[in-house]
């Protein structure tokens, strides 16, 4: 019975492992360089697609 348990947590332990070298893997992946067509973007990315919505400048700001 201690012996299926042991083996039990050894796939459980092996299993996470697999998932959290996953994970890294493809964040560390994202965040080298990630493809122009990759669902994946992040923050920065969409903030720089978005157009500005500030206030236009007007020539005639500044100037007295």
């Amino acid at each position: 019975m201690k012996h299926m348990l042991n083996l039990y947590l050894l796939g459980v332990v092996l299993t996470l492992l697999s998932i959290f070298i996953r994970l890294m893997e493809s964040l560390g992946g994202l965040l080298e360089s990630p493809l122009p067509g990759s669902p994946w973007t992040t923050r920065g990315q969409l903030a720089n697609t978005e157009p500005s919505k500030g206030l236009p400048d007007h020539p005639s700001r500044g100037v007295q």
